[in-house]
């Protein structure tokens, strides 16, 4: 695996690629084996990349892996149900 790697390496070298830009290509491939892995399941994904789920969220929006409908943001439950009162001016 290491020469593997090492091969990879010089190849980029070789064809001018900037760190970043293998950065992003290795970061965005390892992300989607990983859902493909999980099937989907970004918690599974988030623990098999050794990242916290926000992370992964965050980075798949960057690179543009998401199912294309955005998931709706949920109140936590302690807001939820509550009401939210006026401040009254005291007069």
């Amino acid at each position: 695996m290491k020469n593997e790697f090492d091969a990879l390496v010089e190849r980029l070298l070789g064809g001018n690629i900037l760190l970043e830009e293998a950065v992003g290509i290795l970061e965005r491939r390892m992300i989607q084996g990983a859902l493909e892995r999980t099937g989907g399941k970004q918690t599974a994904a988030s623990k098999l990349l050794g990242i916290h789920r926000n992370t992964l969220q965050r980075k798949i929006v960057l690179y543009e892996l998401g199912t294309g409908r955005p998931r709706a943001r949920r109140k936590p439950a302690a807001r939820a149900g509550r009401i939210q009162k006026r401040k009254t001016s005291a007069a």
